[in-house]
């Protein structure tokens, strides 16, 4: 059985730099690589490796002080050659330099043949559980924990997001059929596959019954994970949904086939600053120098790993964040405009209806990172609603987090909601208000709660 459901709040951020269907050559593969704490929300980070310690891929570099069993390991053979900390001494990222092909041997099996222990125990050791992540939270999920279902994202409508029909038809099919066989043993519950509307059906495994596709279609946010949660299996107080990221699928399926931890993926190099916007073959936490080097317009850049609405800010020659496929780069926002707001603003984004761009909806323009005004007084204004295809209040959920009204916080859908639901809301707001963070404050509140 299979559901299509048709959004129409939300929208879609008409910018400059998709990706061309093409993947370059091999020798864009950076030698540098960034494992960092910082994606993993909630995690204190134990370091197992020091300067100058030599590693194989799947080697741990830390792992979470609060849950020790949760291990992240390193994604190349090498060696340690920093530990980057910022302030208090917080780990920002450990640094590894590529040499050889070294990996440690989790073994090869077949994950029908395995329990559900089993699977959850080899995740663990590979370093591949963090992949898991769940809702309510937006965190790693606890291994404990028995899901009501699991999720997996089949197409993103981020801006300028990389196409997932693209990267399933460049990699193996059978590795995904491997990794679908072993994350249907983690639930007594459904695999819901989602995909964007008219996507051709994915490789599916034959012993695995449990499998549900969807569809999915409307603007952004669409294909977020947590608008597809909420329409398909909405998470109540006391219930648990986890997810995953479908290049992560592959990862977990090479895991089982070939016994090793090798994080591969397409990643897509986006924005209006890039010369020839195209797809690379990597690693996850790989440098970006190699892909921008030479492929470039100007020198003052915002480089962003992940989209412009949720990515992380990084150097240029930082490191892809654990859970992105995707590095932008557009102009940086630090200039002066004389009479910005009263001019016509022909190539401005307006959600509003603020500038004439607003009259050519399907024009593609170049943004850059400015704010186009400071914080403001924080009003109701229903602007929110208009790209939030959830049925909750987004602004009295805000102002009960701003509150910490925990019960409050509860009735109006905080175990359903993460950072990037609401980053549309975040990117019209009036007021200038830093909304993602808002939210990360409420679910760091309700862990605190519940704990």
């Amino acid at each position: 059985m299979s559901r299509t459901i048709n959004l129409k709040r939300g929208y879609n951020i008409p910018i400059m730099g998709v990706a061309e269907k093409v993947i370059a050559g091999e020798s864009n593969s950076p030698i540098r690589f960034g494992v960092k704490p910082v994606d993993f929300p909630g995690l204190t980070p134990k370091l197992e490796v020091k300067p100058g310690d030599r590693v194989k891929a799947g080697t741990p570099l830390f792992h979470d002080k609060n849950r020790p069993e949760i291990k992240f390991t390193s994604p190349v053979s090498g060696a340690v050659i920093s530990v980057e900390r910022g302030e208090r001494r917080r780990i920002l990222e450990v640094v590894i330099e590529r040499s050889g092909n070294n990996y440690i041997n989790f073994g090869k099996t077949d994950p029908a043949s395995l329990s559900r222990e089993k699977i959850t125990e080899r995740l663990l050791i590979s370093g591949l559980w963090p992949a898991v992540r769940q809702r309510p939270y937006h965190v790693i999920a606890k291994p404990g924990n028995h899901p009501k279902s699991i999720f997996i994202s089949g197409f993103d409508t981020s801006p300028l997001a990389p196409d997932y029909n693209f990267i399933m038809e460049n990699v193996p099919a059978p590795l995904f059929k491997t990794g679908i066989s072993a994350i249907a043993k983690l639930t007594d519950g459904k695999v819901n596959i989602v995909l964007k509307k008219g996507a051709p059906d994915p490789p599916l495994p034959d012993n695995v019954e449990a499998v549900e596709i969807s569809y999915f279609s409307g603007p952004h946010p669409a294909g977020n994970v947590g608008i597809h949660i909420h329409h398909l299996d909405p998470v109540n107080k006391g219930e648990v949904v986890w997810y995953i990221n479908l290049q992560d699928v592959i990862a977990i399926g090479n895991l089982f086939t070939e016994g090793i931890y090798k994080p591969e993926r397409l990643i897509a190099l986006t924005g209006s600053e890039v010369i020839n916007p195209q797809y690379y073959r990597g690693l996850s936490g790989g440098s970006v120098a190699p892909m921008i080097r030479d492929n470039i317009r100007s020198w003052n850049l915002r480089y962003i790993s992940g989209n412009v609405l949720t990515g992380t800010k990084i150097n240029a020659d930082g490191y892809l964040g654990y859970y992105d496929s995707q590095v932008t780069v557009i102009p940086e926002g630090d200039k002066y405009e004389f009479f910005g707001w009263a001019l016509p603003g022909t190539d401005k984004l307006s959600f509003s209806r603020t500038f004439l761009s607003s009259l050519f909806p399907k024009k593609m323009l170049k943004p850059d990172t400015n704010f186009h005004g400071g914080e403001r007084a924080f009003v109701i204004t229903g602007q929110y609603e208009k790209v939030l295809p959830m049925d909750i209040y987004p602004m009295q959920l805000l102002k009960a987090i701003i509150t910490e009204d925990i019960d409050l916080m509860e009735n109006l859908g905080i175990y359903e909601v993460a950072e990037e639901d609401f980053a549309l809301c975040e990117f019209i707001c009036p007021s200038k208000i830093e909304i993602q963070s808002i939210i990360r404050n409420g679910l760091e509140l309700m862990i605190k709660e519940m704990s």
